[in-house]
């Protein structure tokens, strides 16, 4: 199965994709600005895809709870300088965490594969940049959701998508896990992803180092998570899971690994 992110034919469903995460922000909740100068956001990315990474997402704002918006013209000044300077640095597909159409058509035209949405809108003007520079679109659940409601909004974004023009094998969907959502619904979401997994698109989970862990876990320190990161990508990748989105790939990686081939032993 391919999906289709611009010059990229990523395929997904013999293995599990990894997606590193860098957040070119002052005030993350995961990393507290680790990677907010563009040098640092560079070296990052570089050694992501040494240890394993399939895919890069950079991001300019934070998207924590209680985060204050910045401009789309902000933004993009954040991105600009590290897309720039990973040009020629690493081989992997680069993804950008916007939902400005704005941000989405410039950073297209420097070099990134896919758009991650976390809108939760399927709008005319961020379909129209994705249609016109054929990009990946990670289309996210934002909101209270159950399982059953979570697939129904897959099954509406998917139309929606294709009725503006975007190709279907261009779309990745994504399950919000944190984004407007009850610990429970998250927690809910993450153990029965096989109830509303879509045939034909490929499934990203996003739960790294958020709020649903530290329920789990009772970890109160973000980076101290992976443990609890690697129990919840098991049964996500149990559950039908393409793609995991992540910040600490050279360690969690050995979790995914190791479910997937736990998986390929299923009798049942």
């Amino acid at each position: 199965m391919i999906w289709n992110c611009n010059k990229f034919k990523i395929e997904y469903g013999k293995k599990v994709l990894i997606m590193g995460i860098i957040n070119v922000t002052p005030d993350s909740f995961s990393d507290g600005g680790d990677n907010y100068s563009p040098e640092q956001a560079v070296q990052t990315a570089i050694k992501m895809e040494k240890d394993g990474a399939d895919i890069i997402d950079v991001g300019g704002q934070s998207t924590r709870p209680g985060h204050v918006s910045v401009s789309e013209e902000e933004e993009w000044n954040r991105l600009e300088p590290v897309l720039n300077a990973l040009k020629g640095k690493i081989s992997v597909p680069v993804s950008v965490d916007t939902y400005y159409p704005y941000v989405a058509e410039k950073a297209a035209k420097a070099g990134a594969s896919i758009i991650n949405d976390v809108s939760g809108v399927i709008s005319r003007d961020m379909a129209k940049a994705v249609k016109n520079s054929n990009t990946g679109w990670i289309i996210m659940h934002n909101g209270n959701g159950d399982v059953k409601e979570v697939r129904e909004f897959f099954e509406k974004a998917v139309n929606e998508a294709e009725s503006l023009g975007v190709n279907r094998n261009q779309l990745c969907l994504d399950m919000g896990i944190g984004f407007g959502k009850t610990r429970q619904q998250d927690m809910s979401l993450i153990a029965n992803i096989s109830m509303y997994k879509l045939a034909g698109f490929p499934l990203l989970l996003g739960t790294s180092r958020k709020r649903v862990i530290k329920e789990g876990t009772g970890q109160e320190n973000p980076k101290m998570r992976i443990y609890g990161n690697i129990a919840a990508d098991t049964a996500a990748i149990f559950g039908g899971a393409d793609i995991i989105r992540l910040h600490d790939v050279e360690h969690e990686k050995q979790g995914i690994y190791m479910a997937e081939a736990l998986k390929k032993n299923l009798k049942y």
